[in-house]
């Protein structure tokens, strides 16, 4: 039977098809834009035309799926302005979740983030125990989004749907086709640009290593569970090492204190708006670089297999995925 992929042509989930390919599963890509990332694939891929915000492109989709992997999302590091972060992160998680009881879908696989959870107590482990975040003004529309949209599929699976939820932390990797911010940061410390970094860090995993989760917690998660991908905290300054050993060009010496470029983002909004792009530096991108320095994935190396490779070599293949 066919396993579903929504959000398949992002990086996630282009690593994620390609995984499912290299087991011989038939795979329906749910392609909203672009598809250029699936382009060349070998095997019984599927794209259908639809998106998640689209309810009634979502039965067609789903119709004879055992398994959905819900893949697609919208990451926000200035807020929600348009109001697409919530439109896609909540309601369109609602409609899939919908879908997937309406067509008989075996298991739903939703993919969160860690950032669904309070980052605060920051000095105590960070795992699957822990409170997530309110829906107010003091966390960011992103996290809240997430946390929201878990909430909606908790909601279902009270109603019966077997569901399992993932978290992964900072995800960077190949097959990276946009690029995202991270691999547009690897890029940017590979090619010299950066004079400095950032005196903060985060919790970085490789993108082939979340695709695995993702396809165990679909054969092996427990139904209503959490389970935290993440691998390891490195600080900017440890990243730009990696990409200086990797080949890339000399690390900076200089990091940047957090609080002196809070300073700066109130200027860094007003230069976006001139240019008419989004702002290199938001209070909530500031926010990731000081959150929980200790997040756990002990429940999804017990009971996924989760073994994240070293920062090291997630570094190396992805210089050399851009550079081809």
């Amino acid at each position: 039977m066919t396993v579903v992929v929504t959000g398949a042509s992002g990086h996630l989930g282009a690593n994620v098809v390609r995984a499912l390919l290299e087991r011989g599963e038939s795979v329906r890509a749910l392609v909203h834009r672009s598809a250029a990332a699936l382009d060349g694939l070998q095997g019984p891929l599927e794209r259908v035309e639809g998106s998640v915000c689209e309810p009634a492109s979502l039965g067609p989709a789903f119709e004879g799926a055992r398994r959905v992997y819900h893949l697609a999302g919208v990451i926000s590091l200035d807020g929600d302005p348009k109001g697409n972060v919530h439109r896609v992160n909540v309601e369109g998680t609602r409609n899939v979740a919908r879908a997937c009881v309406e067509r008989g879908v075996d298991r739903l696989v939703h993919v969160s983030s860690v950032h669904a959870y309070d980052m605060d107590p920051r000095d105590e482990i960070l795992d699957e125990r822990r409170g997530q975040v309110a829906d107010s003004s003091e966390h960011s529309a992103y996290d809240r989004s997430k946390a929201l949209g878990e909430r909606v599929v908790h909601e279902h699976i009270d109603a019966g749907l077997d569901a399992v939820i993932l978290n992964p932390t900072g995800i960077m990797g190949p097959v990276d086709f946009g690029p995202s911010r991270l691999g547009q940061l690897l890029v940017d410390l590979s090619a010299g640009k950066l004079p400095a970094v950032l005196d903060g860090g985060f919790d970085f995993v490789d993108v082939r290593d979340v695709a695995l989760g993702v396809i165990a917690a679909g054969e092996q998660g427990r139904r209503g569970e959490n389970y935290i991908l993440g691998n390891a905290w490195y600080s900017l300054r440890e990243l730009a090492k990696l990409v200086e050993r990797a080949g890339g060009a000399r690390a900076p010496r200089w990091a940047s204190p957090v609080w002196a470029a809070r300073l700066g983002v109130p200027f860094a909004r007003l230069a976006s708006r001139v240019a008419g792009r989004e702002p290199s530096v938001t209070r909530e991108s500031l926010d990731v670089l000081v959150s929980n320095r200790s997040i756990s994935s002990a429940k999804a190396r017990a009971e996924l297999g989760h073994a994240p490779r070293p920062l090291a070599d997630t570094v190396a293949d992805s210089l050399a995925y851009f550079a081809r």
